[in-house]
C-alpha cells in the first residue's frame, strides 16, 4: 500500500502528494524559502514545467533570473504572462537569453555572457529537454539530439558557469544545481555503457533515447556530488522527477514519435496529469530547500535510490569520460584548440 500511495504521489495530479508520504518528504512551493538576493538560471524557463519554476522563483522574491530558451515567441508569451500575474516589477527580474542548449559553442558563450552581467549564482536548473521524440542528430555536432542537448549541452553550461558558482559558495552561501531527470530513465537499454560515439548514435527509439538522457542527469548528478561536492560542500547537486506533467511534450509533441499511439498520453492520462506548477515540485525543493547533494527526488520531497543503473558510479565515470571526449572533440577550434581544456567539476 505504501509503495502504490509513493506511485500516486510521485506521478500524477489527482491527490495532495503530501497527503501519501511522510511528514520529511512532503514539500509545496508555499514551503520555498525566501529567495532575496539570489540569481537563478533556468533552461527551459519560459514553457511547462521550466515556467512552473521562473513563477516560483519570481514570487519568493529572486532578485534576478536568467532563462535559456531557444524561441523568442515562447519568451515573449512568458513574459507578458509574468506582468500579467506578477507585474512589471517581476518581469523585470528576467534577462532572456537565446540559445539552443545541443549547440555547445553557442551554450558556452552563453554561460560567458551570464558570468559577465552578475557576481553571483545560487540556483542553476539544467530543465529544457528534447522529450519522447524520433533519433535525429544535433546539427551542429552529429551527436544523438537527446544526448546533445539533455546531457551535453547541460554538462557544458554547468562547467562554464562552475567558476562563478564555485565563488559564490566560497562565500559562505549555498548553492543548488538541479538536474531535470524522469523516472522515464529506467526504460533506458540495459546495455548502456557509454563506451564511445557509435553507441550514443544508436537509434534506440523514442523511448529508449529519452530514457538513456535522463539516466545520464542522474548519473551526472551523482557524478558532481562525488567529485565537486566532496570539494565544495555548498555546492549541492541533484536530479529531480516531475512526474506525469501536463506540458506540450506530453500534449503535442509525443505524436511526433506516435501520430496514433500518443492520444494515449496526450488524451488518455489527462485527467491524471500535473500542471506545470504541481511539475515543478520537486525541483523546486532542490533548487532550494534540499541539504543533501547527489540525490533523485521524487514528488514531492521523496529520495529514491532509482534505477540500478543510475547507482552504478563506473557507468557514470565512462558517461562523463565519453562527454569530456566528444565535447573536446567536436568543439576543437573554439575550446580545447584555444587553450581552454574541457573541466567538469
Amino acid at each position: 500500500m505504501e509503495y502504490v500511495k509513493k506511485t500516486i504521489a510521485e506521478n500524477l495530479g489527482i491527490i495532495d502528494a503530501n497527503k501519501l508520504v511522510s511528514p520529511e518528504e512532503q514539500f509545496d512551493l508555499d514551503r520555498v524559502p525566501d529567495l532575496s538576493g539570489k540569481v537563478a538560471v533556468v533552461t527551459g524557463g519560459a514553457e511547462g514545467i521550466g515556467y512552473g519554476c521562473t513563477h516560483t522563483l519570481l514570487s519568493h522574491n529572486i532578485s534576478k533570473l536568467f532563462i535559456l530558451s531557444p524561441s523568442k515567441e515562447v519568451i515573449d508569451g512568458a513574459l507578458d504572462a509574468l506582468r500579467s500575474e506578477m507585474g512589471e516589477s517581476a518581469a523585470s527580474k528576467v534577462k532572456w537569453l537565446q540559445c539552443d542548449l545541443s549547440d555547445w559553442k553557442k551554450t558556452a558563450d552563453i554561460a560567458f555572457q551570464i558570468t559577465q552581467e552578475t557576481d553571483r549564482l545560487d540556483i542553476l536548473i539544467n530543465n529544457a529537454a528534447r522529450g519522447i521524440m524520433t533519433y535525429q542528430l544535433a546539427p551542429s555536432n552529429g551527436i544523438d539530439l537527446h544526448m546533445a542537448l539533455n546531457h551535453m549541452g547541460h554538462v557544458v553550461l554547468t562547467s562554464h558557469l562552475l567558476p562563478l558558482m564555485k565563488k559564490t559558495a566560497e562565500k559562505g552561501n549555498t548553492v543548488r544545481i538541479g538536474n531535470m531527470a524522469s523516472n522515464a530513465h529506467q526504460g533506458a537499454p540495459k546495455d548502456t555503457k557509454f563506451e564511445n560515439v557509435d553507441e550514443l548514435n544508436h537509434d534506440l527509439g523514442p523511448n529508449g533515447l529519452y530514457g538513456r538522457s535522463k539516466l545520464a542527469a542522474i548519473l551526472y548528478s551523482r557524478y558532481l556530488a562525488r567529485h565537486l561536492t566532496s570539494a565544495h560542500p555548498n555546492i549541492l547537486v541533484n536530479a529531480a522527477h516531475p512526474g506525469v506533467v501536463k506540458t506540450r511534450q506530453s500534449e503535442e509533441l509525443i505524436h511526433e514519435a506516435y501520430p496514433l499511439g500518443g492520444f494515449a498520453m496526450s488524451v488518455g492520462l489527462a485527467p491524471f496529469k500535473k500542471d506545470q506548477f504541481q511539475g515543478a515540485i520537486s525541483m523546486m525543493y532542490v533548487a532550494t530547500a534540499i541539504e543533501k547533494s547527489g540525490r533523485y527526488i521524487c514528488p514531492p520531497a521523496v529520495d529514491e535510490p532509482g534505477s540500478e543503473m543510475s547507482q552504478d558510479e563506473d557507468l557514470g565515470e565512462r558517461l562523463m569520460k565519453l562527454t569530456r571526449e566528444v565535447v573536446m572533440d567536436r568543439t576543437m577550434g573554439e575550446s580545447k584548440g584555444k587553450g581552454c581544456p574541457f573541466k567538469d567539476y
